[in-house]
């Protein structure tokens, strides 16, 4: 992040990360209720491994990144 912007991006990252775990998770949890019957391996729960990663990954980097508002500094005054 520059001196001069506010906003790292970093901090959409992990917005996108988190929208994107979002959806994987709603696909895993579907898959975990209504497993389908011809895919291999479908007891692991890949999708919904992912998106939970991803969901706290991207919740980790908008925590992280987010942008903080800057409080005024008070005038030092000399008596």
């Amino acid at each position: 992040m520059t001196a001069g912007s506010r906003f790292s991006i970093w901090y959409f990252v992990g917005i996108l990360l988190a929208f994107y775990g979002v959806i994987i998770t709603a696909m895993g949890l579907y898959g975990f209720y209504s497993p389908p019957k011809d895919i291999k391996l479908v007891e692991y729960h890949a999708e919904l491994w992912w998106g939970l990663v991803l969901l706290a990954l991207g919740g980790f980097y908008v925590w992280h990144f987010a942008p903080h508002k800057v409080k005024p500094q008070e005038p030092v005054s000399h008596s």
